[in-house]
């Protein structure tokens, strides 16, 4: 039978030491409810939550089988963006929240999804542009981890 994971168990609350083994995903693989994964090794299980959560790096999934299976975030194509002053980032924040877009915002520099379109818009906004590979891991927004997609359906009034 193929085992299940039921829950995510944040990092810092188990021992990565206790892992039997690794799943390495993309931010979108990071946030599901339901889907077949194979660990790094290759041995299928079941991600069975009852609705969609985020996987963070670090965090462990603990399998019907009793074992537990270590989450790593995958590098993945994105986008540094930079600016000369923190209120010229800040405005570059604001056009990309304006746009709904996900986000990972940190001191010094946004990291984006990479899109040509937004880093031609970007330019000519000014910003210091980079791409780079790099775990994703944006902000879940207002109304929580499932405001990452740009088509995200609900009232902003």
């Amino acid at each position: 039978m193929l085992p299940t994971a039921q829950a995510i168990t944040p990092a810092g609350q188990f021992s990565a030491d206790a892992a039997a083994d690794t799943v390495t995903l993309d931010f979108d693989d990071r946030f599901r409810r339901r889907k077949l994964f194979h660990t790094d090794a290759g041995r299928a299980f079941m991600l069975d939550l009852a609705e969609a959560q985020v996987m963070r790096d670090g965090d462990a999934l603990a399998l019907s089988d009793g074992s537990l299976v270590l989450v790593r975030a995958a590098p993945e194509p994105l986008l540094e963006v930079g600016a000369e002053t923190p209120g010229a980032l800040m405005r570059l924040a604001w056009h990309l929240g304006n746009r709904h877009l996900p986000a990972e915002l940190q001191a010094t520099r946004i990291l984006i999804r990479f899109d040509h379109v937004i880093e031609r818009m970007l330019t000519g906004l000014g910003a210091a542009l980079a791409r780079v590979e790099a775990p994703f891991n944006p902000e879940g927004g207002a109304y929580g981890e499932h405001n990452r997609d740009p088509g995200h359906h609900h009232p902003h009034d």
